[in-house]
């Protein structure tokens, strides 16, 4: 399985199951971190999903900047999505759930730490919402810079 194919899976999961109603994929904004997917709903709730297409990657995101200080990451729920078997759950940062990705490229979601409605899910997880802010102001000067920032106003 590739990078590329674990994103797209990993992409639709998040638009299917994680109460998002929009979401970016390696999405390179000013901020420091670029996750693989964010999503974002109502509640000010949003979830990144981190893909792994190997062990090694893994190992290796457990030293960056947004693992080592998890209150300067983005995400109000936060996945690993790897090929099945790849994690463990018990190697999991604390407040992260997991993804497996079976070889017909289906995703299932085989651990999660957050329970509940969304808007009481994990209260303790803190998160950047400036970094979020940041990203989405990002997204949408795209679309003003592209003169399509009007189509946010049609109803058809």
């Amino acid at each position: 399985m590739t990078h590329k194919e674990l994103v797209e899976v990993a992409y639709k999961w998040v638009l299917k199951n994680a109460s998002c109603g929009v979401a970016f994929k390696e999405l390179v904004t000013i901020n420091r971190e670029i996750p693989d997917i964010i999503g974002f709903g109502s509640w000010g709730f949003s979830v990144v999903v981190e893909v792994k297409a190997s062990r090694s990657d893994f190992l290796s995101d457990k030293k960056k900047f947004f693992r080592i200080n998890p209150e300067e990451g983005m995400g109000s729920q936060r996945f690993y999505c790897c090929p099945a078997g790849m994690i463990k759950k018990d190697e999991l940062p604390e407040g992260w759930g997991l993804i497996y990705v079976n070889e017909k490229l289906k995703a299932r979601c085989v651990f999660s730490p957050y329970h509940g409605h969304i808007s009481s899910r994990n209260p303790n997880l803190k998160k950047n919402l400036r970094a979020e802010h940041i990203f989405m102001y990002s997204a949408l000067r795209r679309l003003h810079l592209r003169h399509r920032i009007d189509e946010i106003y049609k109803t058809t």
